[in-house]
């Protein structure tokens, strides 16, 4: 088995309240592998040495399951941007972060994806543990 760097954590976002789901929804959202630094950020640095790991599950009841990368990809307001990306020869199937590199991921904080079809969803960071 092999064992991961301390820094990567698994952090699992559901499905914040929306009108279609007005309690939220934990059948709906990601679980994803980064590098948190001390203040619970993304660590660029870190994502650049274990990119590898960096994985993203997307989990939408009702559909099947899909699996990908975490990438940091160039532009954007942030001058680069944080995607799920499902299918590296395709770009049209990126999810992006919506400012991912300036928020907290912890437990009950609260962070929007831009969905393929540009749709912005808000989703809740429901847990954060070791990605060993």
């Amino acid at each position: 088995m092999t064992q991961l760097p301390h820094v990567l954590k698994r952090i699992r976002l559901n499905l914040a309240r929306s009108r279609q789901h007005p309690g939220g929804s934990a059948r709906h959202g990601y679980e994803f592998v980064a590098p948190l630094d001390d203040s619970g950020h993304i660590d660029v640095e870190q994502w650049r040495k274990h990119r590898a790991h960096c994985r993203v599950r997307r989990f939408w009841d009702g559909e099947a399951g899909e699996i990908g990368r975490l990438v940091h990809k160039p532009g954007g307001q942030e001058h680069a941007r944080w995607v799920f990306d499902y299918d590296e020869a395709a770009d049209d199937d990126d999810e992006a972060g919506y400012r991912f590199g300036a928020h907290v991921f912890r437990p009950g904080e609260y962070v929007s994806i831009r969905d393929e079809d540009g749709e912005m969803h808000t989703f809740q960071v429901a847990t954060v543990e070791a990605a060993a």
